[in-house]
Formats: structure tokens, C-alpha cells, sequence
């Protein structure tokens, strides 16, 4: 039975509420975590005077604009960003809600929400780090990839024997495909160049996804992340922002094709690139 409207109004907000408040804890993780500095203690703090946040001024989006975007004490700026992220994660945490995971099509549906909420909250810190330091955190990458196992292996014992073991092997395989692909394509790029294409992280990145997403799934990803990382790369270079041989991040390119799939689901995706390989 369908839940009206209104349920699905109140369960929308509390998804949006949940998400601001992963948010928050997730701009924590991006500060701290490459300052090899504890995402538990101490207490939110300005990283200017040292002053402990309020609890008021903890609240997701609210406690910024109570404080105006400044430090109560010592008036230092506290960027946008915090608000922005924390916007970003609950608006994710609402659209799982809508979400048509391919890869897990036949699991049950707490199980595709709750791994889809796991899934974006895990990849923002990842793509935050990576555009302030152009690292990839291999811990996040990791434990990331060993979850989305962990995910194929719970929605693999929802189904029966046979496409259990189906589904689990894909996944593996892509996860393993997708680290050794790049992994082969930064040595060869090194070798013919003098120095590689894309980061380990990257791969690393790459086989996350491929544990989360499948073949199919990972092919997508990459595709699109592929064309977005090109189209902004080249804008930036005309425009004078990149420099001829400045790097750039493409761990948020990653993560973007990993959320599109999620959210959408392959065969949208699939359609889409046979309008446009039809319309050439």
C-alpha cells in the first residue's frame, strides 16, 4: 500500500532533516581528516580562536545564520560551504528516497534506502577532500569499497542461491576491474608522458564504486565522469581558471557518475546514450 501524500511529505522532511544533520558531521570528517586530527573530539570549535560551538549554533544551516557566517568571538568568516554540504547531503538523502538502484532492483526496499543514504554520505567527504588537497583518503576508499560489498552480500541474500552468487561475483569483478583499469591507465600515461594521468586514489575511487554499482553500473559512471571531467577541464583551461598542465580533481567527477547511476538507475542512463549515439 502507498503511503499519501502527507506521509510521504513528513517522511521527506525527516530524510532532509536526517541528511543536514550527516552533513554536518561530514564537514567535520573533511577538516579534520587530513589533519590527521580526531572527527570525535574535541567539541565543534572555530579553527581560529579555539571557542566551542553552542549547541544552537550546531544546528545544520540554522546555527551558520544565527551567527551570521562569523565566529561569535573572535568574528573570523566561517565559510558557506558548511551550509552548502549540509544542504547537498539532505537533498541527496530525499532523492534516495526516490531512488532506482539497478544494482540492488530486487532487494527489499528499507534495504535500497538505507544503502543509498550510506552510499552519498560516504562519498561527499571523499569528494570535499579531494578538491581542497587532490588526495583520496585510501582508509575512506577502503572501508567504502568493503561496504558496498558488504551492501551486494545483504541484497545477494535476498534472492535465490543462483543470482545471489551472480550478483556478488559482479560486483567483485567490477570493483577489481576498475582498480587495476585505472590503475594500468595512470602507469601507461606515466610511461608515455612522464608522469600519470589520474591518481591511485582514483582507482581506488573506481573500485568503491564498482562494489556499489556492478559493471554496468561502474561502466556508466565512468562514462560520465569521463564527459564532465573533460567539459569542465576544458572550460576551465580556455577560460584562463586551469592552467595548460594544472591538475584537477577527478574524484568529484567519480562520485557525480556513481550518484547519477544510483539515483536513476542504468536503463534511464542507457537510453540516454543510445538517443544521442542514434542522433550522430
Amino acid at each position: 500500500m502507498e503511503p499519501d501524500t502527507a506521509t510521504q511529505i513528513l517522511i521527506s522532511l525527516l530524510a532532509a532533516l536526517l541528511g543536514a544533520c550527516v552533513g554536518s558531521f561530514l564537514n567535520v570528517v573533511a577538516w579534520r581528516l587530513p589533519r590527521r586530527e580526531s572527527i570525535v573530539l574535541p567539541a565543534s570549535h572555530c579553527p581560529r580562536c579555539g571557542v566551542t560551538l553552542a549547541w544552537q549554533q550546531n544546528l545544520p544551516v540554522l546555527g551558520w545564520l544565527l551567527l551570521r557566517g562569523r565566529c561569535g568571538r573572535c568574528r573570523g568568516p566561517i565559510s558557506p560551504r558548511y551550509p552548502l554540504v549540509e544542504l547537498l547531503c539532505a537533498g541527496l538523502w530525499v532523492a534516495v528516497l526516490q531512488a532506482s538502484p539497478t544494482a540492488m532492483a530486487s532487494s527489499p526496499g528499507w534495504l535500497q534506502i538505507g544503502a543509498g543514504w550510506l552510499l552519498v554520505s560516504w562519498l561527499l567527504p571523499l569528494v570535499l577532500i579531494d578538491c581542497d588537497h587532490l588526495w583520496l583518503p585510501e582508509p575512506l576508499c577502503r572501508w567504502g569499497l568493503l561496504l558496498g560489498l558488504a551492501v551486494t552480500l545483504a541484497a545477494g541474500l535476498s534472492q535465490s542461491g543462483e543470482v545471489a552468487r551472480a550478483l556478488i561475483f559482479n560486483h567483485l569483478l567490477a570493483a577489481v576491474l576498475g582498480l587495476l583499469a585505472f590503475e594500468g591507465l595512470s602507469a601507461l600515461a606515466e610511461r608515455l608522458m612522464g608522469r600519470p594521468a589520474l591518481g591511485l586514489g582514483d582507482a581506488k575511487l573506481t573500485a568503491l564504486l564498482g562494489a556499489w554499482l556492478g559493471l554496468t553500473g561502474l561502466g556508466l559512471a565512468v562514462a560520465l565522469a569521463v564527459f564532465s571531467g573533460a567539459a569542465v577541464g576544458s572550460a576551465g583551461r580556455l577560460s584562463g581558471r586551469l592552467g595548460p598542465a594544472e591538475p584537477f580533481p577527478f574524484g568529484p567527477f567519480l562520485a557525480l557518475g556513481g550518484v547519477a547511476v544510483w539515483l536513476v538507475g542504468e536503463s534511464w542512463w542507457l537510453q540516454q546514450w543510445s538517443r544521442w549515439g542514434a542522433g550522430l
